[in-house]
């Protein structure tokens, strides 16, 4: 089968599309013919090994210390099930799924095999592949936070960061919760935070919200980048200031601040389950939640839709196409 193999740390050159041997599911694992997957900063930052110092250690020996061993990426995928294990109660053959990988990666390939009882759901019927497989780790990651948050109907909510994969999913939760939603990103990216239901949006090449004299009940900083004490100082008493990728110092600081104020600060990255996937699901299917989607590319374009990844400046999701689908 086709792969896409990272034969290197770095640039996205080292992304090479390779012939690998398909694989054979155990007793309790699907083979799923992968139709759809995505480009995410995450596995971008497997690729250049850009993590924390205190990170770098076992990621290295997890992919590859000097180089990775045909480590295949992908966190997310869309596809349908080809076959099952002989313990497996959950899916069957046919079955449209979609779906994490997690710590297992390789769903930048034409068939994956993963336990049933991993991430994995039926795919909404009114979604195409490519729309259903934007979904898992952002939607994931955004209601992990969205539910730290404990949002209260009317209470006022910022998202910075708002226009990625993460954030556009964050927006459309914390409007089904029934918060007054503030976006904020870059300029290309405003005219699609109004058309997923942010109330209000901030061009942060224009303005700092950290100095504009408004309050907030939450703050997500999604890519931890803002102002760590300007944050704190927008936010209301009792607040929730929630850091999506928080550093080392943004750790310290935020314990510190939690124990002495009565605003309080959450960071950590969600734990993946499969309910929470299904409650995803439903949202979906009742018409409250999207995938915003910038750009698709094919499986042999990966190491270009690295290259867009690697701007910044993508707007919700980059997908990869592996397998064409007519249907839905």
């Amino acid at each position: 089968m086709k792969a896409i193999v990272l034969t290197k740390y770095g640039s996205p050159d080292g992304l090479q599309l390779t012939k690998v041997e398909k694989p054979t599911p155990k007793d309790n694992e699907i083979l799923i013919r992968v139709h759809a997957t995505t480009a995410t900063a995450g596995d971008s930052e497997i690729r250049t090994l850009k993590f924390p110092v205190w990170l770098m250690l076992p990621i290295r020996i997890y992919v590859g210390f000097i180089k990775p061993r045909n480590f295949i990426l992908g966190q997310e995928l869309a596809g349908d099930v080809e076959a099952v294990g002989k313990d497996v109660t959950r899916f069957k053959e046919g079955d449209p799924v979609f779906g994490t990988t997690g710590f297992r990666f390789g769903a930048y390939a034409e068939y994956t095999c993963l336990p049933e009882v991993g991430v994995l759901a039926i795919k909404p019927s009114d979604m195409t592949y490519e729309e259903a497989a934007a979904v898992p780790v952002a939607g994931l990651e955004a209601l992990h936070f969205m539910r730290k948050a404990n949002i209260q109907r009317g209470q006022k909510v910022l998202i910075v960061g708002a226009g990625g994969s993460i954030g556009t999913i964050a927006v459309q939760l914390a409007k089904h919760f029934g918060a007054e939603v503030t976006g904020v990103d870059s300029t290309g990216k405003l005219d699609m935070l109004r058309s997923i239901g942010a109330d209000h949006i901030i061009d942060y090449t224009q303005e700092d919200f950290t100095t504009s004299g408004e309050a907030y009940d939450v703050i997500f900083d999604v890519p931890g980048k803002s102002s760590f004490s300007g944050s704190l100082r927008s936010l209301k008493p009792n607040g929730r200031y929630l850091l999506g990728n928080a550093g080392l110092s943004q750790m310290g600081q935020g314990l510190w601040t939690s124990m002495r104020s009565s605003r309080k600060v959450i960071f950590g990255a969600a734990i993946q389950k499969p309910e929470d996937l299904i409650f995803l699901k439903e949202l979906i299917k009742a018409g409250k939640i999207k995938s915003v989607i910038d750009r698709r590319y094919t499986l042999e374009q990966t190491a270009e839709a690295h290259r867009y990844v690697d701007t910044g400046q993508k707007r919700g999701n980059v997908v990869i196409t592996v397998a064409q689908r007519t249907s839905l």
